[in-house]
């Protein structure tokens, strides 16, 4: 066994000589370099070290290798082997063979040797910053992609210098013992196993496996590296799933998921407060016994809560999703679980979307009575498919832009034969989902999809609606430099007094950074528009339907569609010019990240006021046309949400409500109030 002595140095000296007659390519190589040789010292310095036994290189300076795992050389003129699991600077008994190779069964192999020779003992750094260091070559990269770059046998090097704890006693390989360890302090990082990642890699690496398929069903064929779902690719149609309970009339992605779908229920209460009191005051009423509810809105864990409410006060549902990459899975999960007929799942496709709809729709013994309707599409199925069910309904619940001008345009052509409930115009879905939420949700979803700084950016909002409004105020309350085109003079008017540019898109589009539609129309975004964007600039939507950019006319062959991660793609040019598209269009903030659950909680108890209101309505109340919520309904789901803030109401004297002309409990607006 060899004989072990503390080695001390002189750091200031040992580095200074060292370094005085060596150039770099930039200060930071220099800089690392430095904590290289101190670090070296310090560990001289406080671990049993051989003096024959060194480190020959600087991990910044090691050769690439040209297999799967790099190698790390140590010499030696004598014969003293490396045992795995000993501790850096132990060296074990003596043996015959220089060269000794820890790892195996395909992990990256380091070998060691080991050497008495003084001049190799302190490394020469002049390359360390040149393009074959990998360790610099990868600060270019994003923090996404520079762990799926590097490879995994270089951190065993740099982990080595740096980290010398392998247990004395483990006598496992040391590379399958260090990459153990790294994995997990990996996953006590946030970071997962590689394999199990979504795609990060940068698009030179992606490149080589471009695969042609069809873009979507019916559309022009075009090259594309895989979908926005990173979800399995087994259609949950495929498979045969039952709740405990045995019942089977749903369709989730994994009905397994169901315990962690109820713990997000179980959050999103505890911040929806209007709803849950609705749900407290109006239960024992059962105010909507006898409804029979098809719904079609984002499934996540807020619309859970409403769906649970609903049934509380009486009502029985079936449930479909109104937007393809929404759904939160183990929400559905949770429903489906607890007994209700869900049929949705993240990343359907257009085929399996009305597929759940219509399975919503039919089932034996099922006849619905009220549609809960977020885009118009369980309205527009049952009216084509099923027109004799249509004539049966009692009311629809309409909570969207696109759906509304889809009943305003049923009623001017004498289609519409129900009356239906406007909910989207009502003050507390306008004021508060619509600005509120909009407000927080597009800075969210943006960072999540991108990672992108707002300080700065050339960004173009088109429409300055209620949602236009909050992501404009959003953005330049970050620095961002917003545009906005309007149709409407009078919102053109409050973005000028807000301070906003209103400026045509044709105007501006050649130097945005980030362009959001929030208008409601469709191909508000043309190809000829993102044909003239420069590269890098990112496009999303934050309006409901996905018609607002024309998405199908970036799926020519001519382009190609390169998957970045979950909802991020690439559309690539010919000439090499990048867009990024988000969530191929849809609705951004429901599909890259979440909404605010307090503001859904005003929202779902507008819907649900709407539901009892039409559901119980005596006959010739409503016609079949398209009605606002009363003031009345707005005051009251607005006064449920006060008690949160510990805010209290001033009351009108007798007085003063005779001087105003109003009653001392409301409405204390009329109807053509606008807030």
């Amino acid at each position: 066994m060899a004989n072990y002595t503390p080695v001390a140095q002189n750091e200031s000296s040992t580095v200074d000589s060292l370094m005085a007659d060596e150039t770099f390519a930039t200060d930071r190589d220099k800089s690392d370099a430095k904590l290289h040789h101190l670090d070296k010292d310090r560990l001289s310095k406080h671990h049993l070290v051989s003096p024959q036994v060194s480190i020959i290189k600087h991990p910044s300076i090691m050769r690439q290798p040209s297999g799967v795992g790099a190698t790390t050389t140590v010499q030696s003129t004598t014969n003293i082997p490396f045992v795995p699991g000993q501790q850096q600077g132990s060296v074990g008994q003596q043996g015959a063979n220089n060269n000794v190779t820890g790892g195996g069964g395909g992990k990256p192999n380091v070998t060691f040797k080991l050497t008495d020779d003084s001049d190799k003992v302190l490394p020469d750094v002049k390359n360390a910053g040149k393009k074959n260091s990998r360790r610099y070559r990868s600060r270019s990269l994003s923090a996404s992609s520079t762990d799926s770059y590097s490879s995994g046998a270089e951190i065993v090097t740099i982990f080595l210098v740096s980290n010398p704890y392998v247990p004395l006693d483990d006598t496992r390989p040391l590379c399958d013992t260090v990459s153990e360890k790294l994995m997990d302090g990996a996953a006590a990082m946030g970071f997962r196993d590689r394999s199990k990642r979504r795609s990060s890699l940068p698009v030179s690496s992606l490149s080589n496996r471009r695969r042609s398929s069809s873009a979507s069903a019916g559309s022009t064929s075009s090259s594309y590296t895989g979908s926005s779902s990173d979800e399995e690719e087994i259609s949950p149609r495929e498979k045969q799933q039952q709740t405990s309970k045995g019942m089977a009339d749903f369709c989730v992605r994994n009905i397994n998921q169901a315990a962690y779908g109820r713990k997000e229920i179980d959050i999103a209460e505890q911040e929806m407060p209007g709803i849950m009191a609705l749900r407290k005051r109006a239960g024992e009423d059962r105010p909507l016994k006898g409804a029979k509810i098809v719904g079609c809105t984002h499934i996540n864990a807020q619309t859970a809560v409403l769906i649970e409410t609903l049934t509380e006060l009486g009502a029985q549902v079936r449930w479909s999703a109104c937007n393809i990459y929404s759904t939160q899975n183990e929400v559905a999960a949770a429903l489906a679980e607890a007994g209700f007929s869900i049929f949705a799942w993240r990343g359907e496709s257009e085929e399996d979307f009305w597929w759940c709809i219509d399975r919503c729709v039919t089932a034996e013994n099922w006849q619905p009575n009220m549609i809960l309707d977020d885009g118009g599409d369980a309205t527009h199925l049952i009216l084509k498919k099923y027109p004799a069910m249509f004539k049966m309904i009692k009311g629809i619940v309409e909570e969207s832009v696109t759906g509304v001008h889809r009943l305003y345009q049923l009623s001017k052509t004498n289609k519409l034969t129900v009356p239906a409930m406007n909910v989207n115009d009502s003050v507390t879905k306008t004021k508060f989902d619509n600005l509120y939420s909009c407000k927080e949700s597009i800075i969210d979803s943006l960072k999540r999809a991108t990672d992108m700084m707002f300080g700065g950016k050339q960004v173009v909002v088109c429409g300055y609606g209620e949602v236009g409004k909050g992501c404009s105020q959003a953005l330049k309350a970050l620095g961002s430099v917003v545009y906005v085109t309007e149709i409407d003079p009078i919102c053109a008017l409050q973005a000028c007094m807000d301070g906003f540019r209103v400026l045509k898109l044709s105007e501006v589009i050649r130097n945005v950074d980030l362009l959001i539609t929030a208008t409601g129309n469709k191909n508000v975004l043309t190809r000829e528009h993102m044909d003239k964007m420069k590269s890098g600039a990112i496009v999303c939507n934050m309006g409901h339907s996905n018609t607002e950019i024309d998405v199908n006319s970036l799926r020519t062959p001519d382009l190609t569609w390169e998957k970045v991660r979950s909802q991020v793609d690439h559309v690539i040019w010919p000439d090499g010019k990048k867009m990024i598209l988000l969530a191929e269009g849809r609705l951004v903030n429901l599909s890259c990240s979440s909404v605010s659950s307090f503001v859904v909680s005003i929202t779902a108890a507008t819907q649900a006021l709407a539901l009892i209101e039409l559901f119980n309505a005596p006959a010739g109340r409503y016609k079949a046309d398209v009605y606002l919520l009363p003031k009345k309904m707005d005051e009251y789901v607005a006064s449920l949400h006060l008690p949160t803030f510990d805010a209290h109401l001033t009351e009108l004297s007798d007085e003063q409500a005779k001087y105003m002309g109003l009653n001392k409990t409301g409405p204390f607006k009329p109807n053509y109030y606008r807030y």
